[in-house]
């Protein structure tokens, strides 16, 4: 008996067979015009959304970008207007020192023709004791400009001191605000006079000083009342004004009055003086004492 032989399909038959059916499909699909057949719903599923995702990571990246662009113009820009107003901080300084010298100088001007009679120098203050006040400082001019010891300084609204050393470009003075310091005053409504005496504790307190002995009628001297250098001063030139009184009480003799002064000049503030070189002619002057 014989065994039947198995017929195979030879190759080329089934390559045309697979080619007709994708012909025929490709055929059908674009006959009725299925957008919507499988394959294209498979792509609208994996493909759109990879797609999508790939435009908001790019659109994403782009704007951090011009998120770090903007950024690093506006640190640029900061910069810039931060130069800027340092430069005009600095200017506004500037013209404000300028300002304040200049308001300094024509005080100066003012004090000096207050006083027209006295020759003067103005000096630049350029050192002081190292407290809070001008107490005793150092001007910038000395002997080769004319100054000698025991000539009177004025500054802003009057009387700061008298000078107590000398040397070639400079000279020491003692202020009235001075614990050392003893000046003969006199009330200028009435020419009663006082000794008003530097207290550096009350300047600390409350920014006076003291006068004591002071013989008026009663209430002739009230608070405000201008105190100026007296005539018998052996140091101080007459009529520079010292103060203005700020309390005053009867002392317990009843015959003389004690208080306190506000000072005319800002003795913490101190930057220029005028020193006047005309010293008080008195009889231990002319003897050389």
């Amino acid at each position: 008996m014989k065994r039947r032989t198995k017929r195979s399909i030879p190759t080329k038959y089934t390559l045309l067979a697979v080619t007709v059916l994708c012909v025929l499909v490709m055929f059908v699909s674009f006959t009725l015009n299925l957008s919507g057949g499988p394959l294209n719903t498979v792509a609208g599923y994996v493909f759109v959304p990879m797609q999508n995702g790939i435009n908001q990571v790019g659109t994403w990246l782009i704007s951090r970008a011009d998120d770090l662009a903007s950024l690093r113009n506006v640190q640029q820009e900061n910069k810039e207007l931060q130069a800027k107003v340092d430069k005009l901080t600095q200017e506004l300084n500037t013209i404000k020192l300028e300002q304040y010298e200049l308001d300094n100088l024509r005080e100066l001007m003012e004090l000096d023709q207050k006083y027209p009679s006295y020759e003067k120098v103005a000096a630049r203050v350029i050192g002081n004791d190292g407290g809070n006040w001008f107490s005793t400082f150092l001007i910038d001019k000395g002997e080769r400009d004319g100054i000698e010891k025991d000539m009177n300084v004025i500054a802003g609204s009057g009387l700061v001191g008298i000078v107590i050393d000398t040397g070639p470009n400079y000279a020491k003075v003692r202020s009235i605000i001075d614990d050392a310091s003893n000046v003969s005053g006199m009330a200028l409504s009435t020419s009663d006079r006082c000794i008003v005496t530097g207290n550096l504790v009350s300047m600390n307190q409350e920014q006076v000083i003291g006068f004591s002995d002071l013989k008026c009628e009663d209430d002739a001297v009230k608070t405000g009342e201008q105190i100026v250098t007296s005539h018998i001063s052996d140091k101080y030139l007459e009529g520079i004004l010292i103060g203005y009184v700020s309390a005053i009480e009867r002392n317990s003799n009843n015959l003389t009055y004690s208080g306190t002064v506000t000072p005319a000049v800002d003795f913490q503030h101190l930057q220029e003086v005028l020193v006047i070189l005309d010293k008080k002619k008195t009889p231990a002057n002319e003897r050389g004492n």
